[in-house]
């Protein structure tokens, strides 16, 4: 939906909803969005992030399929402004762990995968609204070395074909890198060096300046309203990042904030024995939860939750914050904290100075959730956490 004062437009991500084909993507939306829409939007238009991997994006290849979706949102009153391209394959009922990155920047199918998510969305954005498409941050980083140069020029075939969209259609779309931990992309710090050292500097600009047939300083232009972040608050808080100085650092840099996902991570204050055994309940075989330490200003990372949970003696009296996206909604957990705090820090600093045109919570780990936390219906959670947003911008 669109929000006051520029705040841009709001949305939840789909991909907390399971299902791959093509139908149960559509039964999930007719299930969910028309209540959603009553509690949050009333007469409004809502906005929806849809997650399409590549089995629902084939789907949509048939005409007759894109023009069903397209006459749902009409009908219902929603709009698409944005997709989640992260995941390409399963995402739900299975473990996913490391393989949500597969396949990554360095494989063209990635290109291909993606390149069929703008086309797809040129085709469903309202006319005169952007689009953005939120992607994996180039590669898991233990699988980085050697790969480097092919992500790079993937990244950039994928904006020439971006510059091609907007020549064709005039809907301009923009690529969303999301760094997440243990990623080749980790931190911001990470984000602009790599921006500035690969896809801003000159070997990139001439490429992409080949590739689509620009000046230079058309393809620099192009180049930068065509690739930028997603920033996930999660990401960003278990990172120990500063909200305000790592909005002011992608700004400095001229990089492109294309989406904002609202989401808050775990928190243990000062992990001890008691703490470590009650995080062992979120310890589950879907999905990675890695783990950031922070002791005596010096930070450890642990690719996943039972590797943090083996040390926890050792590190008795540090912080952890775990990749875990809990309700936005909620403060603090039984036995522990969120980083809902620093959410709430990223959102004022958007309200005086919009961050960021696309706004989408994102808690595609409600399945997985410890039974406690999951007492109010789908439908409701997501409505609640969406409502929080617009009183937290509303303030």
């Amino acid at each position: 939906m669109r929000l006051a004062a520029n705040h841009g437009h709001l949305t939840y991500c789909t991909n907390i909803h399971a299902g791959e084909p093509l139908d149960d993507v559509m039964a999930s939306l007719a299930r969910h969005l028309p209540e959603i829409k009553a509690t949050v939007a009333g007469a409004q238009a809502l906005g929806v992030g849809l997650r399409l991997g590549n089995a629902a994006a084939s789907g949509l290849r048939d005409r007759g399929a894109l023009a069903e979706l397209r006459r749902f949102l009409a009908d219902g009153g929603y709009y698409v402004f944005t997709l989640n391209g992260f995941p390409y394959g399963a995402f739900h009922g299975r473990t996913v762990k490391e393989d949500a990155y597969k396949p990554d920047w360095s494989d063209p199918v990635r290109q291909t995968y993606t390149d069929q998510l703008a086309d797809l969305l040129s085709v469903l954005l309202p006319e005169g609204q952007a689009g953005s498409v939120s992607t994996v941050p180039c590669t898991f980083k233990p699988w980085a070395k050697g790969r480097i140069e092919a992500i790079t020029e993937h990244l950039i075939r994928h904006v020439a074909h971006l510059v091609r969209i907007a020549q064709r259609s005039g809907k301009q779309i923009s690529l969303a890198l999301e760094p997440e931990p243990y990623c080749y992309l980790e931190t911001i710090e990470e984000a602009v060096e790599f921006f500035n050292d690969r896809l801003f500097a000159k070997p990139g600009i001439g490429r992409l300046a080949a590739l689509a047939g620009l000046s230079l300083a058309e393809a620099e232009s192009a180049m930068r309203a065509h690739i930028g972040l997603c920033y996930d608050v999660c990401h960003a808080a278990v990172e120990f990042e500063d909200p305000k100085a790592s909005i002011a650092r992608l700004r400095a840099n001229g990089i492109l904030i294309a989406k904002l996902q609202l989401s808050s991570a775990l928190k243990i204050a000062t992990v001890d024995a008691q703490s470590a055994r009650h995080l062992a309940e979120f310890d589950e075989p879907v999905y990675l939860h890695q783990v950031v330490e922070r002791a005596n200003g010096s930070l450890r990372r642990y690719v996943d939750l039972p590797q943090a949970l083996a040390e926890s003696s050792r590190a008795a009296g540090a912080e952890w914050r775990v990749h875990f996206h809990v309700p936005i909604f909620l403060a603090e957990l039984a036995h522990f904290g969120t980083t809902q705090s620093f959410l709430t820090e990223i959102l004022a600093l958007h309200r005086a100075e919009p961050i960021s045109q696309h706004l989408e919570v994102e808690t595609y780990t409600w399945d997985v959730l410890p039974a406690s936390y999951r007492n109010v219906g789908l439908s409701s959670a997501i409505a609640r956490e969406l409502n929080w947003v617009k009183t937290q911008l509303e303030q």
